[in-house]
């Protein structure tokens, strides 16, 4: 039988609030991040179309530097004449980013809330998809850090060969520098990367645009002294398979693509149309360049080496040499590889957020920093790239044969899922809606088209996943395939936790005790309303009739639910919220309790009740941020005031039951 508190009508009489005036102190990292931003500033820091596309396409745009490269490694095993294929396979390639980019578009305005092939498998697909999906975008874009800098270093050490000893300390210093950056806040780290963004881009397409001039003339000619083929022919013809293994190699030009759907929320408002207009732009951009690369490989008879990239070989025959113009190009592209990381740090602290918001990721990443990023996503990113950096040694051929895969994956489970949609909007009746999750389902007329497109998207994108698996299996895919369901596993441990916490918290058949009363001035910090809380409630209200309860508010919505549930199991204590618009919790809350010692009558003894939860294991306790214990060492300094800890064992509830 479900208890029910009885509703006090003079109850809102006794929920108080006020803004705290109380501003971080500075510090000597303001010099790095900058001065905090205060909540209120959060829509100052969303970002427009142009900026945007330097945000989120610096991935997919790196990408065009060596795919092109790729096609040709695996043709080269049937001779230099199979290169003629590899602007057909371009072509194709370029009508995949394309039905992927528009699976994406459609995304952008079905779930506006960003989330990417996360969200659309949760509400199309069901839990283990979305999770599936989680994992292997996680993955990859830890992956992107980690190739995409080695690479750079490598353009690096290419150039100044006496760098090479020191390529893996620099990779993460390198690692260490993007990250700060992003700190600042996603439009300020933006704007510092719009300009080599752009840079790159004009650069290229002068270049090709050159290049096409050039060969429409007739001046253009085929590339000079070009390197040795490193690949021994193997093969006296052309097969299907060759050819679609070039093509899944090919396809690492798509790679980046699915950043703006996971990233919407950093878009000005309307952001749908902000971000999908700037996904348009990436992907016309991206194909431009991807065709015009091929094209003038196959026009100039580059050959594919370790000793000069592609890029290099089509820079110095449009320009007729290392001139001016070839080193800007050259600059431009090593730039661009070391910026690519970028992109994986606007995207995976926001998809951490979204997972971390299911319960199935630690919930700290959902926390804001000073710049109202997502700190602790960008700081775990950064770790966990360089952790990969430094055990492959900053080598790019042994980290590129688990690039990828994740994102395939992620490409067609998202398109299975959108694909799903527009059958469920088909069976549905014309003006007729449905809420589900995180999107509404509403009646689409040309639901056939548009799911016989993803489904086809689908297939592409899953055969080229699973031709990625089985080449790069024995170079190191085998890894991405163990940690991917490793992945899923520690999500469902971490959501079990999350899942037995609330419910043991739970207030749907919780009655709560008659108070005892003792003489004291009781002060009582409360983050949320539960179980707990009510606990050490009860233990306040034994001390004195005098209980304040105070909540600083970080999160408005999650103030909002605080006093809804306070007005209902408060049992009639005044609850103090303390609005903190620069997200900081201890600095009011020591604010108020130096204002109450000012004011404290003589011989008065004030009480600070802090309800702390107790886990039942050491790794649990990693999953909670231990606000009990900032508390504790904050408080024992203050002189005047009493500490009481009323810890809350859920072990011991479960013992009760």
């Amino acid at each position: 039988m479900t208890t029910v508190a009885p509703q006090d009508p003079h109850a809102q009489d006794r929920i108080m609030r006020r803004t705290t005036k109380h501003k971080p102190r500075w510090s000597p990292g303001h010099w790095l991040i900058g001065r905090p931003l205060p909540t209120a500033d959060a829509s100052h820091e969303t970002i427009g179309k142009a900026v945007g596309l330097a945000v989120f396409a610096s991935d997919a745009l790196s990408s065009n530097a060596y795919a092109t490269q790729e096609i040709l490694i695996i043709l080269a095993v049937a001779g230099t004449a199979s290169f003629s294929y590899v602007f057909p396979i371009a072509i194709a390639i370029v009508v995949l980013l394309t039905i992927v980019t528009i699976s994406y578009e459609q995304i952008i305005h079905s779930y506006p809330n960003g989330g990417g092939a996360y969200i659309v498998a949760k509400d199309n697909l069901g839990e283990w998809a979305a999770l599936m999906a989680a994992a292997a975008l996680l993955t990859d874009y830890i992956l992107t850090v980690a190739v995409s800098i080695a690479s750079g270093v490598a353009q690096i050490v290419s150039a100044a060969p006496w760098v090479f000893p020191y390529r893996v300390p620099l990779a993460v210093a390198f690692i260490l520098l993007v990250m700060v950056i992003n700190l600042r806040g996603v439009r300020e780290s933006g704007l510092a990367f719009a300009l080599p963004n752009y840079f790159f881009i004009f650069m290229m397409f002068v270049t090709l645009g050159i290049g096409l001039f050039r060969f429409l003339s007739g001046s253009l000619g085929a590339v000079v002294d070009p390197p040795e083929l490193e690949i021994v022919a193997t093969l006296q013809m052309v097969t299907p398979f060759l050819i679609l293994h070039a093509f899944s190699s090919g396809t690492a030009a798509l790679t980046g693509i699915e950043a703006i759907s996971n990233g919407i929320t950093a878009f000005k408002e309307p952001r749908s149309k902000n971000a999908g207009i700037t996904l348009i732009w990436m992907g016309f951009i991206l194909a431009s360049l991807f065709l015009g690369i091929s094209f003038l490989t196959k026009t100039i008879g580059a050959i594919p080496s370790e000793q000069e990239t592609v890029i290099s070989q089509i820079a110095r025959t449009v320009y007729d040499g290392r001139g001016i113009f070839y080193l800007m190009l050259i600059t431009a592209t090593t730039v661009i590889l070391v910026l690519a990381a970028n992109t994986a740090f606007a995207g995976f602290p926001r998809l951490g957020a979204l997972t971390a918001q299911d319960g199935f990721l630690p919930r700290q990443l959902t926390y804001r920093g000073s710049r109202l990023v997502y700190s602790y996503g960008i700081f775990a990113l950064a770790i966990l790239a360089s952790i990969l950096v430094v055990v492959f040694q900053a080598s790019v051929t042994r980290l590129i044969p688990l690039y990828a895969i994740g994102v395939f994956l992620s490409f067609t489970l998202a398109q299975i899922g959108m694909a799903r949609r527009w059958w469920r909007t088909g069976h549905l009746k014309p003006g007729e809606e449905i809420r589900q999750h995180d999107a509404v389902l509403r009646y689409e007329p040309t639901w056939r088209i548009k799911m016989v497109m993803n489904a086809f998207g689908a297939l592409c994108t899953g055969v080229v996943m699973l031709v990625f698996s089985v080449t790069k299996f024995h170079d190191g895919a085998w890894i991405v395939l163990i940690i991917t369901p490793l992945l899923m596993g520690l999500f469902k441990l971490v959501n079990h936790h999350y899942r037995e916490l609330a419910k043991h918290l739970s207030l749907d058949h919780y009655a709560g005790p008659a108070p005892h009363v003792t003489r004291h001035r009781v002060i009582m910090p409360v983050s949320g309303v539960h179980q707990g809380t009510l606990q050490a409630l009860r233990y306040a209200r034994m001390l004195s009739n005098d209980v304040t309860a105070v909540h600083v508010s970080i999160d408005p919505a999650e103030t909002e639910k605080v006093q809804k549930k306070w007005t209902t199991w408060g049992d009639g204590v005044r609850l103090y919220i303390l609005d903190s618009p620069y997200r900081l919790f201890l600095e009011p809350l020591l604010q108020y309790i130096d204002e109450i010692i000012i004011q404290r009558q003589p011989n008065e003894v004030i009480t600070i009740v802090v309800p702390q939860f107790v886990a039942a294991s050491p790794v649990e306790g990693i999953l909670h941020m231990n606000t009990a214990e900032l508390l504790r060492k904050e408080l024992l300094s203050t002189p005047g005031i009493v500490i009481t800890d009323v810890p809350y064992q859920v072990s011991e509830t479960k013992e009760n039951v």
